[in-house]
């Protein structure tokens, strides 16, 4: 067994060892207990109820990797994503999540105008559009710390966003590699 007390083979053993290189990895996760709940249908899926309005307090969880740590050893610095959730809240708490496509956008809009819900636009709805959503406005605000020169770290970047419904069901999207 190779210990603290290295004799001269362990050593000789240990530095002839080629370590791969490899990434460092974080996590941060906005749990289902957070009270992002949103009301969404999917108006595609017509063969099922998920075309009705239905809604989950959703919960996200982010993947973070870098190939250097900062000067404290840190992925990420899990104090700087307060951008990230003002805009989760603002996206998904209390919200009716729409496609920009959906055909009955106008009543979705009127119901915004009557004060009887906050209606937000999407390109697209579901736990995997929420997730590549999520993805790409972490990575927008990762990318301007980088530009102002305000990132603690920057050779940060996500890896992936997984958004749960509830404890059973999730999707994500991830970088390709």
């Amino acid at each position: 067994m190779f210990g603290f007390n290295k004799n001269k083979k362990e050593k000789k053993i240990i530095e002839a060892i080629d370590f791969p290189k490899g990434t460092f990895f974080s996590t941060k996760t906005y749990g289902n207990d957070r009270g992002l709940s949103c009301c969404f249908r999917q108006w595609k899926a017509t063969h099922s109820h998920c075309s009705l309005l239905h809604g989950y307090s959703l919960g996200f969880k982010l993947v973070f990797e870098c190939d250097s740590l900062d000067e404290r050893n840190w992925v990420q610095d899990f104090g700087g994503l307060k951008d990230f959730k003002e805009w989760l809240e603002e996206s998904f708490d209390h919200t009716i999540v729409v496609a920009k496509n959906d055909p009955e956008i106008a009543q979705f809009k009127e119901l915004g105008k009557k004060g009887l819900g906050k209606v937000v636009i999407m390109d697209a709805v579901g736990s995997e559009k929420f997730a590549e959503e999520a993805f790409k406005q972490m990575t927008i605000i990762l990318e301007k710390h980088k530009y102002f020169k305000t990132s603690l770290n920057p050779s940060v970047r996500v890896r992936s966003v997984e958004c749960f419904e509830h404890g059973a069901n999730s999707a994500g999207f991830e970088r390709c590699q």
